[in-house]
């Protein structure tokens, strides 16, 4: 009876050491879970039981279990190196044999799937290729796509500044302006003055009294015309000045950059001439030509302005908004670049005329040019986001999380990978965050849950319980040599 009672505790102990150095040899494998071995005492059993005198018959190891307590996380520069902050576990695929981790080393494969070290793919829900949302449901491989991402034709601008009201209308403007209301206004006095001499009795020798009559008339005329005609011709002699390389024809300007279909840039310039008390013209020139497509050093280079009118209280009431319509993209000769022809609005509400420096306090354009990856993130809910050379970022879909109503019923695969049995239940799936799972740390891996102080104790206490055992084999041994001696 005591060689069977000694041998089940040399096998338990045995069974001790192995689960202790395997705990001892993983302590840096990241995702590991430490095991501990659970034992039984046995007794002889019959049908009416063993009775409260009975002597125990040995040891038997009844379970293996699995400590799936957090580990410690460190933190990384890889941000597909994956931990979880709490419950749940990353589920992974096989040519459809789905399995469950704590291991976070996590890369993409030639085909830009999200695979771990032995090539099995993380799952999570995909994105919708028409609306861009998650597919939440039925959780499939994750994939990151690789290809540029494709540009955007500008279709609004919208711009917010200040134009100083306390401007006057740019010096060469207003040098052309002065010019045509004199030239309006002497003609209009010339014009006047010799019709009243040719009325005189004598126009060759008109009376003091009809020369005075004659300058009265004139001046009336010339009034008159400073008031309609000749503030006309010079408010537009004055607009036929604006050159967009000569800043004595206007006040301010500013610029930004707009994008055709094929994902060229292109700069959009303004500027902005006073013409009046409240009322300013605005220029608008494309790649330093204006929307026919001349070039500003043309000849030909004329530009029609849009006028921009404030209220008494410096408030943009008219020109808030500007359709461009019909722009041709050129290129850097002046020829047609191969873009659609564009149409887009300029849209200037918020904009103010107050006494101060002109500035411009927000700009928005929604084009943008081709990209190429560069980088990926991935959010504490999982959710997989890659970005692109030119600012843009889109979602590629959300990692899910596993959890199990019993985790010591998962069945251990090895490389730190369990499978789902019977006794573990059915998988409850979700997003990270969601219900009792945990959250997802990117850039970091969860370091084996081993307990190093605590396992060297375990291994010297299995250690002495194994050579225990041994001697109660070895005592057992004598004894029954001296009772066979002594017969």
């Amino acid at each position: 009876m005591s060689f069977n009672i000694g041998l089940s505790g040399i096998r338990a102990a045995s069974s001790d050491l192995n689960i202790t150095g395997n705990n001892i040899a993983n302590a840096s494998t990241v995702g590991f879970k430490a095991a501990r071995a659970e034992f039984g005492d046995v007794y002889a059993a019959s049908i009416l039981g063993t009775g409260s005198n009975a002597q125990g018959s040995g040891v038997v190891l009844n379970n293996v279990a699995q400590i799936f307590t957090q580990g410690n996380i460190n933190y990384t520069e890889n941000s597909l190196d994956l931990a979880i902050n709490g419950n749940g576990f990353f589920v992974t695929s096989k040519n459809g044999a789905l399995s469950y981790t704590r291991a976070g080393y996590f890369g993409t494969d030639r085909e830009g799937f999200i695979v771990n070290n032995q090539g099995e793919r993380l799952q999570g829900y995909g994105v919708n290729a028409v609306t861009g949302r998650i597919n939440e449901g039925v959780p499939t491989d994750l994939r990151v796509d690789t290809k540029a991402a494709n540009p955007n034709p500008t279709s609004a601008v919208s711009s917010t500044l200040n134009l100083n009201s306390t401007s006057v209308r740019p010096a060469g403007a207003q040098a052309a302006y002065d010019a045509a209301y004199a030239t309006a206004y002497q003609t209009a006095y010339d014009d006047a003055y010799a019709t009243a001499i040719a009325g005189a009795a004598d126009p060759l020798n008109p009376t003091p009294a009809e020369i005075e009559a004659a300058t009265a008339a004139a001046e009336a005329a010339g009034a008159q015309v400073a008031s309609a005609e000749a503030v006309l011709a010079a408010t537009q002699a004055s607009r036929a000045q604006f050159d967009p390389s000569d800043s004595s024809t206007y006040n301010s300007s500013t610029s930004v950059t707009v994008y055709d279909s094929l994902g060229n840039s292109h700069v959009m310039s303004k500027y902005f001439v006073k013409t009046d008390a409240n009322t300013w013209d605005m220029h608008i020139l494309i790649d330093g030509r204006n929307l026919d497509g001349v070039l500003a050093t043309d000849p030909a280079f004329t530009s029609t302005p849009r006028e921009l009118v404030f209220n008494n209280d410096g408030v943009l009431v008219g020109g808030q908004i500007n359709e461009i319509a019909g722009w041709t993209p050129l290129d850097a000769n002046g020829q047609p670049a191969g873009a659609q022809v564009q149409a887009f609005t300029l849209n200037l509400t918020g904009s103010s005329q107050y006494a101060s420096t002109f500035g411009v306090t927000s700009v928005v354009q929604d084009g943008f040019t081709t990209g190429e990856l560069a980088g990926l993130e991935i959010d504490d809910r999982g959710m997989l986001v890659a970005r692109y050379t030119n600012g843009q970022t889109r979602t590629q879909g959300q990692l899910v999380l596993a959890t199990f109503a019993n985790q010591q019923g998962l069945v251990p695969l090895g490389d730190t990978a369990w499978a789902q049995s019977s006794a573990s239940g059915e998988p409850v799936v979700g997003a990270p965050g969601s219900g009792t799972l945990g959250l997802v740390q990117s850039g970091a891996l969860e370091q084996s849950n081993v307990d190093l102080s605590e396992m060297l104790i375990n291994l010297i206490v299995a250690q002495r319980n194994y050579q225990a055992n041994a001697k109660t084999i070895q005592t057992e041994d004598a004894v029954t040599q001296t009772i066979i001696n002594l017969r």
